[in-house]
């Protein structure tokens, strides 16, 4: 039998001396001190490039924050000057517009007063006229008779008589005297009223000059609310543009996790198409090995039966030739022993060759098993490595209840709440100190990791089965896209960018795209 060469056909070098391996290799390990030296010192001066740059680049993004925020401030308190003068013009229309109404009343009040004034004068000096008209009667009729208390008395007529006459006269003396005093109560009374018209004119004046006044006043009261309602008006086409704005970076955050649920879609169709094509490859390489085994086997069968073939004619020639010759001597057995030994070794070798078929088919079985398991064989292949390295631990299972808050703080804007620039919130803030850590809140990959209008800087993860969590105002991302990060993992820091006043996290969950409820995720 021929022998058989070592597998491959590789001559064996093992025991060779190694002079020339020694000759070259100081001057190679001297070669590669100085391009790892060179390598270290190009890494160390790109990674400082990097560090000025990206402190350059957070000093510009601090000062944008910081003239954002004091234009956020003088908006806000531009908006609540304008509040307080709207309320202060408002208010100062309706205290003048009451008082003018009060004025009115009172100049409504003072007419009706002087006409009745007027009304009451006039009466007096009719009445006056008339008592003067009686009295001068009066005076007339005396002077005329001609009767007066001394000549009654020095007439000498009958006693009686001028008794008649003084009584006539003390009578008409008493009348004469009432009306005197009607008269002068008449011209008292009409005194007054003249004083209290007077006094009514110019209060009447006075209140009218205090009604152009507070008219003048309210109408530069309503120009300056035109003028505050103008500008509020301005203020409200803004913050409209502004909710529109803020719908537009809803709009961009929604298009942008349907384009990675998508991304993430076809990538994981690209997994399992590469997987199912590994699995097809190990599966043909399988099946080409068996059928090289088979083929060998069944050569290696072939040659068995051939040398046994031979061995049984070169035994039976033996046999004939023996018989042939008609001796049965002693020595004839010693001539057939070398033929039987030679059969009985030949047959256990065919027992041999078929025993290690055995083994290699029962080896070639488990071997799916080993490469499906490679953990329970000890290392694992390298393909299989690769692919840990793009999976979590444990696969992409999805989200459960009970997560942990990426970050510890208090609670502000609740999911389905009224934003205060509009809209619904989506997700939560929770408010922290800005540079504290943002940790993952369950395994995943990086899938977006770059700053978003109105989010800021901002990180989103896939945990598989069509759930993201949205991690946003962050400070700076600590994980860029592909990688894959645990649980608790530190992916992020608290910041205010995005346009935010407050340092703070805001943070979403989302299934199949839409919004859900963080609090009710969360322990």
């Amino acid at each position: 039998m021929d022998s058989i060469a070592p597998a491959g056909g590789r001559p064996d070098t093992r025991g060779r001396p190694a002079s020339r391996l020694g000759g070259w290799r100081g001057p190679a390990l001297l070669c590669l001190a100085a391009v790892l030296a060179c390598q270290t010192a190009w890494a160390d001066s790109a990674l400082e490039a990097r560090q000025a740059r990206a402190r350059e680049d957070r000093a510009a993004l601090r000062a944008q924050i910081d003239a954002l925020q004091k234009r956020i401030e003088s908006s806000e308190s531009s908006r609540e000057d304008a509040s307080r003068a709207l309320q202060a013009s408002e208010q100062a229309i309706s205290d003048i517009s009451r008082e003018l109404a009060e004025l009115d009343r009172r100049e409504a009040t003072l007419q009706d007063t002087l006409s009745r004034l007027d009304a009451a004068s006039g009466q007096q000096s009719e009445e006056l006229e008339r008592q003067q008209q009686a009295l001068a009667a009066q005076l007339r009729a005396q002077y005329a008779s001609g009767l007066s208390p001394w000549t009654a008395l020095l007439s000498g007529r009958d006693p009686q008589e001028i008794g008649r006459e003084l009584a006539w006269l003390a009578y008409v003396t008493r009348s004469r005297t009432q009306a005197l005093d009607a008269l002068r109560a008449t011209l008292d009374r009409l005194a007054d009223l003249r004083r209290q018209t007077d006094e009514g004119r110019r209060d009447l004046e006075s209140v009218r000059a205090d009604v152009r006044q507070r008219r003048e006043e309210l109408q530069a009261q309503q120009a300056q609310r035109r003028e505050v309602l103008d500008e509020i008006r301005a203020r409200l086409d803004e913050e409209r543009g502004q909710a529109r704005q803020l719908q537009a970076r809803d709009a961009r955050l929604g298009s942008l996790i349907q384009d990675l649920d998508a991304e993430i879609a076809r990538a994981e169709a690209r997994r399992q198409a590469a997987l199912k094509a590994e699995a097809e490859r190990r599966a043909r390489e399988r099946a080409e090995r068996a059928r090289a085994e088979k083929a060998r086997r069944e050569q290696e069968r072939a040659r068995a039966a051939e040398q046994a073939r031979q061995v049984r004619e070169q035994a039976e020639r033996h046999v004939r030739e023996a018989e042939a010759d008609g001796t049965r001597a002693a020595g004839a057995p010693a001539d057939q022993a070398p033929a039987r030994e030679e059969a009985r070794q030949e047959e256990t070798r065919r027992e041999e060759a078929q025993r290690e078929d055995a083994r290699q088919e029962d080896a070639r079985r488990a071997e799916p098993a080993r490469e499906e398991a490679p953990a329970d064989a000890g290392e694992a292949p390298p393909e299989r490595e690769a692919a840990a390295r793009t999976e979590p631990e444990g696969g992409f299972a999805g989200l459960r209840k009970g997560l942990p808050r990426p970050v510890a703080g208090e609670i502000q804007g609740r999911f389905g709440t009224q934003r205060p620039d509009g809209g619904l919130w989506r997700g939560i803030v929770l408010r922290a100190v800005a540079g504290t850590p943002v940790r993952a809140v369950a395994p995943g990959r990086v899938v977006y990791a770059h700053w978003l209008s109105g989010f800021g800087n901002l990180l989103i993860i896939d945990h598989g089965k069509q759930y993201l969590s949205i991690y946003a105002y962050n400070q700076s991302l600590m994980r860029q896209v592909g990688d894959v990060v645990a649980r608790g993992d530190e992916v992020a820091w608290v910041g205010a960018t995005g346009g935010q006043v407050e340092p703070g996290l805001y943070f979403e969950l989302r299934h199949q795209g839409a919004p859900i409820n963080p609090e009710l995720w969360m322990r």
